[in-house]
């Protein structure tokens, strides 16, 4: 028996489980805990009436570690894929400790009170998991997750070495709203106006929010606008791939979206630091959460494509080489299958398969690990048969820019 508890029921969660669900032989019990049971329960419907597998469901409040490890212990899983927010990552391995189970999550842990992106918090808990013969398996998302294998799947195939790497992220769906986030919004507000940063010649370079921009045409999608980002893939890559000299995320906005945005910074409404309002502490950027689209209910009304993918220059036998590996997802159709829009589904995705890295055996290990530190054929091999095909191409020259 290969039990699992997922704690998280948004988009990202629906999709894993309903994964899970059709890969019965890897994930043979399967529950949702949420701190709203009615999601994980409607999830749960979904699931069966999808796939004919029924999946149980519970009430967890993530943030308190004891409780989790009660449920944690209940369950029994043999592991905990952490698909709730990033705040919850370190009570969450708190909980895995404290009951002997294996961790995996698909972003990094930030504090609430601070948009700071950064592994240190969960690398620390490298001696405890390694010593409690445990693996803790972090950001087996899409970027990061499916990004970081790319890297070493090119490393392993096609160079010897990488000396540049660029990610870029395309989202050219359309969900037909005046503005909302395709994931949680306060998370993607955070990320998107955080300050910039890559890596490059051994050093962070820092630059403003949004203020290096280039246009890419996206196979499948057409001409996009992109800008540099700091993404948490970065830390991780040039720590276990040292030899990268330089390390760029780039993803696509559209002007309406930069508009709304630039709007409500310029009104405080991004803010997470408490104001207080009619006697009571409210954070600005929390209370526009609850009055935007829920990212989970935009899947019915979301067209276009997405196209997630690595560019790689280095070197194979002393000749410098480009190699570009990507996945193009449709927003339709990973709604027909799952139920939700295709940022959902290449994360979601990506989850369960991870997941089964850990149930299976194929990625083992005691301690805190990134995904770039496994061998990435059995992952790779799992994404084309679960819905993210790839491709690779070799481009006759590096990135202009």
């Amino acid at each position: 028996m290969s039990k699992v508890l997922v704690i998280g029921a948004g988009g990202v969660g629906s999709v894993a489980v309903h994964k899970m669900a059709m890969n019965a032989d890897i994930f043979t019990d399967i529950t949702l805990a949420s701190r709203r049971v009615a999601k994980c329960d409607a999830i749960a419907e979904s699931v069966k009436t999808r796939t004919g597998v029924t999946i149980k469901t519970a009430q967890v409040d993530a943030d308190d570690i004891d409780a989790t490890a009660a449920l944690i212990a209940q369950v029994q899983p043999k592991l905990v894929v952490n698909l709730a927010l990033p705040y919850q990552d370190l009570s969450i391995m708190e909980a895995c400790l404290k009951t002997g189970v294996h961790y995996m999550d698909t972003a990094n842990y930030e504090p609430r009170d601070e948009a700071k992106f950064e592994y240190h918090w969960q690398w620390a808990y490298q001696e405890r998991f390694k010593q409690a013969g445990l693996m803790a398996l972090l950001g087996s998302g899409f970027d990061p997750g499916v990004t970081s294998v790319f890297a070493t799947y090119l490393k392993k195939h096609h160079l010897d070495t990488i000396e540049t790497l660029d990610i870029l992220d395309c989202n050219g769906g359309d969900h037909g709203q005046h503005f909302a986030t395709n994931f949680n919004p306060e998370i993607n507000i955070r990320e998107v106006t955080a300050v910039a940063r890559h890596w490059e010649n051994g050093d962070w370079v820092e630059t403003p929010p949004l203020s290096h921009k280039q246009t890419f045409d996206f196979d499948q999608v057409g001409p996009k606008n992109m800008y540099l980002m700091y993404h948490e893939e970065i830390e991780s890559l040039k720590t276990h791939l040292p030899e990268i000299k330089r390390i760029r995320f780039w993803m696509t906005f559209g002007g309406a979206y930069l508009k709304h945005l630039e709007v409500l910074q310029n009104v405080g409404m991004t803010r997470i630091d408490p104001v207080m309002y009619e006697g009571k502490e409210i954070i600005p950027l929390q209370f526009l959460k609850a009055v935007l689209p829920e990212p989970s209910s935009l899947g019915v009304t979301t067209k276009g494509k997405t196209n997630i993918g690595d560019i790689a220059t280095g070197k194979k036998d002393g000749v410098e080489k480009t190699f570009y590996i990507l996945n193009v997802c449709d927003h339709e159709e990973a709604y027909a299958e799952t139920g939700n829009q295709a940022v959902s589904y290449t994360t979601g995705v990506p989850a369960m398969i991870g997941a089964a890295m850990v149930l299976t055996g194929a990625w083992s290990g005691a301690g805190v690990f990134n995904m770039e530190q496994f061998d990435p054929d059995p992952f790779m091999d799992m994404l084309n048969t679960q819905g993210l095909p790839w491709q690779v191409k070799e481009l006759d020259a590096p990135l202009a820019f």
